[in-house]
């Protein structure tokens, strides 16, 4: 009887052995799994992430038509995954379908529009009106006492104004709400005439003058701090680059710590949150037909010798890296970065490459295109001279 008893107890024991190592068996093959199931998912992202890449198109589809808008007289422009739609008359925010969000009605000239982010500003050229508005409404108005020539507005709402009575120049500093931060009279002679302006939210303007020093042209790019910073600088302007021989006539603000001035012999580019300083400049010895840009990426175009290509495309980075240069044959009359996309377009050709210069659509469309722009994946607005469609590449 102790031997049967020790006996049942030894092949319980090896039953016990066994089973703990046939669940430790188990529990490899379940950890195997689920390495495998994050491998197949790493693997079919980067094949769809290929495929999209990759793909090209040959055809479009039409997804609405909007055959009542005034296209004479109407500009359209990207807001935010909705439309900013202006004209003399009034000013409104549409969404992707043509559906009034809101609107609001006045009598301008010539209206001219800036567009941050979900903030928008419409001013009459030449004019003395100002409008502020978000994706909501008007949020302020102004009126100025000089004549606008140009407005831009940082992503917070604050807008800067050039203005122009003839004899001088003002660069104008305005709240959301249209309430007046700051204005600066300038002169031709000192520090010259405000070729362009840029705004970011912390409070820091950057403007472009340019003058002439006796045979030389002179351009001089200047940040000026109206918060804390700046209080105590002449002018409040807290950094400036003066450039001989040299022609500025665009300046952004990328973000609250980057800015760039686009140059007629290439782009200097500048970091700082309350005192920018020159980090990069990119000098490039062919004539610049063209410039676009976005919050990553910096594009120059040059006149191309070869018959087989008319243009060359150099792409770089905020920092001044080159991350691609491309010879193309587009008859083009407008190229421009749009939601991640370079888009370019005449009055009947459309041609749009992903941000690393691969063609995703090239084609004639019916009719005359007046303006077209990315409006969310795969989906753009194609303004005509009989309507407004959506389309989507197929």
């Amino acid at each position: 009887m102790k031997q049967k008893v020790r006996l049942a107890q030894e092949q319980a024991d090896r039953s016990s052995v066994y089973r703990g190592k046939n669940s430790h068996r188990r529990r490899i093959s379940g950890r195997g799994k689920k390495a495998i199931t994050v491998v197949a998912v790493i693997a079919a992202v980067c094949l769809v992430f290929l495929y999209v890449e990759k793909r090209s198109y040959h055809s479009y589809k039409v997804l609405n038509t909007s055959e009542q808008e005034d296209v004479v007289s109407t500009q359209y422009v990207e807001m935010d995954g909705d439309i900013l739609r202006y004209s003399p008359d009034g000013v409104s925010v549409v969404d992707s379908s043509m559906n009034t969000v809101w609107n609001e009605t006045y009598t301008m000239q010539n209206p001219i529009a800036d567009v941050n982010g979900s903030r928008a500003v419409i001013a009459d050229s030449e004019g003395t009106s100002l409008y502020i508005c978000d994706k909501k409404g008007v949020t302020g108005t102004v009126t100025t006492s000089y004549s606008i020539i140009k407005v831009r507005i940082a992503a917070n709402g604050m807008v800067a104004a050039i203005l122009d009575n003839d004899e001088n120049t003002w660069i104008n500093f305005y709240n959301s709400d249209g309430s007046l931060v700051a204005e600066n009279l300038t002169k031709i002679d000192d520090p010259g005439y405000p070729m362009d302006v840029a705004v970011s939210d912390n409070g820091v303007m950057m403007v472009t003058f340019q003058y002439v020093d006796g045979s030389k042209t002179t351009s001089y790019v200047a940040f000026y701090n109206y918060g804390d910073v700046g209080q105590n600088e002449d002018d409040r302007i807290v950094s400036g680059y003066t450039y001989e021989n040299v022609v500025i006539p665009q300046v952004e603000c990328i973000s609250e710590s980057q800015y760039i001035a686009l140059r007629d012999d290439g782009f200097s580019a500048y970091q700082g949150n309350q005192i920018p300083k020159e980090v990069k400049t990119i000098n490039v010895k062919q004539e610049i037909v063209s410039t676009f840009f976005d919050d990553q990426r910096i594009g120059l175009v040059f006149k191309n010798n070869s018959k087989d290509s008319e243009y060359t495309m150099e792409v770089y980075s905020m920092n001044g890296q080159l991350k691609f240069r491309k010879n193309f044959n587009v008859a083009y009359s407008t190229i421009k970065m749009s939601d991640g996309n370079i888009i370019m377009y005449n009055s009947s050709q459309i041609c749009v490459m992903n941000s690393r210069g691969v063609q995703k659509y090239m084609g004639s469309v019916d009719g005359t295109i007046r303006d077209f722009f990315k409006i969310g994946w795969n989906k753009y607005l194609m303004v005509m001279d009989n309507g407004v469609s959506t389309i989507k590449f197929s």
